[in-house]
């Protein structure tokens, strides 16, 4: 078999090693060999390729030292940093967990969803362990490269394959096809958004602007280097030659890294008139509607997903979690149930489907799914689930067993601000005030969003007779919840001690 079109097949079948390989023997034999170059570029793009719409986690840095929102303090929903305040038809904060920024939690796991695992605050950073912490990758620009039909195309045995510093990116430009892949190889492989920009910018300008594809990369650039304005400027011009989702989706963002999320929605809205039933469009929208609390209203466009996508395992998801809060775990278990039919098999499943069966007093499958769950979960997960189970335990009345499960959720997540709270409940419950107390001090620190911790803590300091520290800890708590009945009433009685004082 000819050996280019092995390594077509090969590609075609992505096993990328065995291309890589053929390729790498075409150009021993020949450097100059433009086909085995463009195969083998385009297959080292591949091993490393992440969808960008899809990434987008933000860092200590972006969360703290943002620039670029409009308003420091913004009314809830017009704002993704202004914490949703629970209203009718929203989930009571009390049943459904939030995030350390007080954001109720996603039912799918996305980059920026999990809250809990990165510091919120200066101060959280500073006593979060580093096993705790997590970073964005950074690649170093040590990549390969080469230049055609020049003598920089031979490659040295064991050295790089494209040396980027010495390519003529102008005389790519004028390569559309070749400028594409090795585009892709810069920005993907490499990491060197520099160099990618420079690139783009030239083969924007050789296609006298109007090549919408080469905008587009352009406006990627620009985002990877935080320019958000000058990226909007580019996804805008392109979609001003070539309508196309994608582009569509890349403003989203862009709008989202600029904190306006209102006009994000209207932009998805509109080319959901161009683009009616289209998938990926509507999720962009869930997504923004849950992320600036409008709960309900994502629920509903998932819901819209999947009359056109029926196995859109984000949807299935999201709407499974809020019929859960919604006190309907009969319905949820419905949705789980389905996900275990199209194959998701993991730790995460069979928890859900362990509190479903719960609360749907199915005790001996929940005991099963609780079983299988641990069986699969893995380190960053497993304390979830004992939690989880501590949280059974203490509904069936074993609070030797919730103690224990707490204290485990303790010894494998040292952060878990939830598991503090309850077991200074069970300490509380033994007559153990003063560690009670100090569990629930720890809890708050751990999540200042939560108002339960604030709320117990004020009521033993009621207790003992600290009427200066049960007021400051009820005010804390009804800040944090204002639809919290109990605080109120606690913080109301303390004032009054004080006035008959």
């Amino acid at each position: 078999m000819d050996p280019l079109f092995a390594a077509h097949c090969a590609f075609r079948q992505r096993d990328f090693d065995s291309c890589i390989s053929l390729c790498t023997d075409l150009l021993l034999k020949n450097p100059y060999d433009q086909a085995a170059w463009f195969l083998k570029t385009r297959s080292l793009t591949e091993q490393v390729y992440v969808d960008e719409l899809d990434v987008d986690e933000e860092g200590l840095a972006e969360t703290l030292l943002d620039e670029n929102s409009v308003a420091q303090v913004a009314r809830p929903g017009t704002s993704f940093k202004a914490v949703p305040r629970t209203s009718q038809g929203m989930p009571s904060q009390s049943v459904r967990p939030v995030s350390q920024s007080g954001r109720p939690l996603s039912g799918f796991v996305r980059p920026g969803t999990q809250g809990g695992t990165r510091p919120g605050t200066m101060e959280q950073m500073i006593m979060t362990p580093r096993s705790a912490m997590t970073a964005r990758p950074v690649t170093s620009a040590s990549g390969r490269h080469v230049r055609l039909g020049t003598a920089s195309l031979l490659s040295e045995p064991g050295g790089p394959f494209i040396n980027i510093s010495k390519l003529n990116l102008a005389k790519y430009a004028q390569r559309p096809h070749l400028a594409n892949a090795l585009f892709d190889y810069i920005f993907h492989h490499e990491n060197d958004v520099r160099n990618a920009l420079e690139l783009a910018a030239k083969a924007t300008e050789a296609m006298r602007f109007q090549d919408w594809l080469w905008k587009v990369q352009l406006g990627k650039c620009y985002y990877r280097l935080g320019m958000y304005r000058e990226a909007e400027q580019q996804f805008l011009s392109a979609l001003r030659h070539q309508e196309m989702v994608d582009t569509v989706l890349y403003l989203c963002k862009v709008y989202s890294k600029l904190d306006q999320p209102l006009k994000a929605i209207d932009l998805c809205k509109k080319f959901l008139e161009k683009f009616p039933n289209d998938a990926t469009l509507i999720i962009a929208l869930a997504r923004i509607y849950e992320g600036i609390g409008e709960v309900v209203s994502s629920v509903s466009q998932y819901k819209e997903v999947l009359k056109y996508d029926s196995t859109n395992v984000e949807a299935i998801a999201c709407i499974a979690n809020h019929h859960f809060y919604t006190d309907m775990p009969e319905i949820a278990l419905r949705y789980y149930r389905r996900l275990l039919q199209m194959g998701v098999y993991n730790a995460e499943l069979f928890n859900n489907l362990g509190l479903c069966c719960f609360y749907s007093q199915q005790y001996d499958m929940a005991l099963n799914c609780f079983i299988r769950s641990i069986e699969l979960a893995e380190d960053d997960v497993i304390a979830e689930v004992w939690y989880n189970i501590g949280h059974v335990a203490v509904s069936i009345g074993d609070m030797s067993l919730a103690q224990q499960c707490f204290k485990l959720t303790m010894t494998l997540d040292n952060d878990h601000a939830e598991a503090y709270n309850n077991l200074a409940v069970l300490e509380l419950r033994r007559g153990g005030i003063d560690q009670a107390q100090s569990l629930f001090q720890t809890s708050s620190m751990l999540n200042s969003c939560l108002y339960e911790p604030k709320f117990n803590g004020a009521a033993i300091s009621e207790k003992v007779g600290d009427l200066q520290r049960s007021y400051v800890l009820a005010k804390q708590s009804t800040d944090a919840f204002p639809e919290h009945i109990d605080s109120a009433k606690l913080l109301k009685r303390v004032k009054e001690y004080f006035s008959a004082s």
